[in-house]
């Protein structure tokens, strides 16, 4: 059994219901975060990449991709998977940590902040708007509001499945779910769970200008995205 978010995300998990939900996953939000590439020069962070498995279709859009993640196991499997591409960089937190002031355009930390405490959100969002260039934006997206249950979270993956293609895998997948870590690390760890005032309050404390974003990123409609502007 594992005893962190961290741990968990460092090994094989069940969020994932099969290949075809993995890919349609990492395709989708692989589109929404070239759209919000500001120019073909631009250097984007993605920090809490995941597999990124379309990642590619990102650096195309920007000059410099850097994709980070705290599991090393998904580092050395980015690091192999985009190992031909040059205009992908592949760190760890500590790397970004460390990175110039001002060098980055961009940052999109998806699904990220629910499994972060208060603290370390409040870190992060010091070395992303020390990172950022002026004019630079963050996009934290994927938040979770105080009302969003599990229920509703399995709604709109089945909504999705559906429109894609694997509904009979989500069904079966959620049963997993059920009998999995996951579900127990979600009851004992909690997620974080910010309201729409709460969060641009941290974000405007931390010395960004936000906004909620009118659509969050993925397909979970009842979660919710913010842009924070240097």
């Amino acid at each position: 059994m594992v005893s962190s978010w961290r741990e968990f995300w460092d090994r094989d998990t069940p969020i994932y219901v099969n290949a075809r939900h993995k890919a349609r996953h990492y395709a989708g939000l692989a589109g929404e975060m070239a759209a919000l590439v500001p120019h073909p020069d631009a250097v984007v962070l993605d920090h809490g990449s995941g597999e990124a498995l379309s990642a590619d279709r990102v650096a195309a859009a920007c000059g410099r991709l850097l994709l980070c993640d705290a599991s090393p196991r998904q580092r050395e499997a980015l690091s192999a998977r985009f190992a031909d591409h040059s205009g992908i960089d592949v760190l760890s937190p500590e790397d970004v940590a460390a990175l110039p002031a001002g060098s980055l355009d961009l940052v999109v930390a998806n699904s990220l902040a629910q499994y972060l405490t208060a603290a370390e959100l409040e870190a992060c969002l010091a070395i992303w708007r020390r990172l950022l260039k002026p004019g630079g934006r963050l996009i934290l997206a994927d938040v979770i509001p105080p009302q969003l249950g599990a229920v509703a979270d399995a709604t709109s993956l089945l909504a999705f499945a559906r429109r894609e293609g694997f509904l009979p895998a989500a069904i079966l997948g959620l049963a997993r779910t059920l009998l999995s870590d996951y579900r127990t690390l979600r009851r004992t760890l909690g997620l974080a769970r910010y309201d729409e005032a709460a969060m641009l309050a941290r974000l405007r404390a931390a010395g960004f200008r936000a906004e909620r974003m009118p659509r969050n990123l993925g397909h979970n409609q009842g979660r919710m995205a913010f842009a924070g502007r240097v």
